[in-house]
């Protein structure tokens, strides 16, 4: 069986935050939404779990971050190409979040982001394939 990776987010609003991630094309697992949390699909093996900020709390011992005030995490999405990066920004940008910063062209890679209602910070990237193949090689050993 493959290895699931759910990353856990903390939301002040969770219907704004469900209704924000749906006008980026992103879908919900009912089996794992209720009033506290809601679990987003984004891929067969990748979610993210967005947690009332309460509910968030019973996790962990430590303070939550402020991520308006302070980077807590990082999120990085790939695209099928750079047309992709730009619209998953536009999308992100027209449901009320924000670019945080312009696109980045390394040539082979590319990339921009997005805050979303919370002001996590979310990175979509494209790499052409000849670009990976050579690090999925190597990590097959």
């Amino acid at each position: 069986m493959a290895t699931l990776m759910f990353v856990n987010l903390p939301v002040k609003n969770l219907d704004q935050s469900m209704a924000f991630f749906k006008r980026l094309g992103f879908q919900f697992n009912p089996q794992f939404t209720n009033e506290q949390a809601a679990c987003m699909i984004v891929s067969d093996t990748s979610y993210v779990m967005l947690l009332v900020e309460d509910f968030f709390k019973t996790f962990t011992d430590k303070p939550l971050v402020d991520a308006n005030r302070a980077t807590e995490v990082l999120v990085c999405l790939s695209a099928q190409d750079r047309a992709g990066v730009d619209a998953m920004v536009a999308k992100a940008v027209a449901a009320g979040g924000k670019a945080h910063r312009e696109p980045v062209d390394h040539g082979f890679m590319y990339g921009h982001g997005f805050e979303d209602l919370d002001g996590h910070q979310w990175e979509v990237m494209f790499m052409e394939a000849s670009a990976v193949e050579p690090v999925a090689a190597a990590s097959a050993k």
